[in-house]
């Protein structure tokens, strides 16, 4: 990302930041994993705290809820989600199966919870986008196909919005990512959240 990008990030972010919430606001649950919580940063550099403040900047009264629990899988993202469904979101962006993959699940496991994750949510009355992830390499290309269509089969399937890969543009650049090379800087962060909001806006305006 240039200096110039990344100048008018951090503009967006304190213009975003310096807007309180109100009663009134959109409520976007973010339920992920490391990678919506956070990990190894600061909270205001966290994803859901970035995107807060660039859909305010964009002029977007909203609220982002910080459901991210490092280390969760979609099993752990469905046993968790009455609790997250307590803050009454009417959007949702699910960023889960990024730890199913490491750990070489079975995909049709992770199908199955990211299907009824997304059912749930939708029987709430939530609109939902799923952020989409890519299996790790080393499992082969045979479980790499099986486990990347999971997400646009459970899209379709439920008629939601699908970003295909959550990582986009951030995966493998080590510009971007912290010393583990797999969770991103704020730099990191401030792309996927430019990539990510011509969807999340398009999200609150079919909402």
């Amino acid at each position: 990302m240039g200096l110039v990008n990344a100048f008018l990030l951090a503009a967006v972010f304190l213009i975003g930041a310096a807007l309180p919430a109100t009663a009134e606001d959109i409520r976007i649950l973010a339920l992920g994993d490391s990678l919506t919580a956070g990990y190894g940063l600061p909270r205001q550099d966290s994803f859901p705290t970035q995107l807060e403040a660039a859909l305010r900047a964009a002029g977007h009264a909203v609220s982002v809820i910080n459901a991210g629990v490092s280390g969760d899988t979609t099993a752990g993202g469905l046993a968790r989600l009455d609790w997250a469904l307590d803050d009454k979101p009417q959007a949702a962006i699910v960023e889960l199966g990024a730890n199913d993959g490491l750990r070489g699940f079975d995909p049709a496991a992770t199908a199955a919870n990211l299907d009824a994750i997304v059912g749930r949510l939708k029987a709430a009355g939530v609109a939902v986008l799923i952020a989409g992830m890519k299996a790790p390499p080393n499992l082969g290309a045979e479980y790499g196909a099986a486990f990347d269509r999971i997400f646009a089969d459970v899209a379709r399937n439920h008629d939601v919005a699908l970003y295909p890969f959550f990582l986009d543009g951030v995966a493998a650049d080590p510009d971007l990512n912290q010393a583990d090379g797999i969770h991103p800087t704020a730099a990191g962060v401030g792309v996927i959240v430019e990539r990510l909001l011509p969807h999340v806006r398009v999200l609150l305006t079919d909402r």
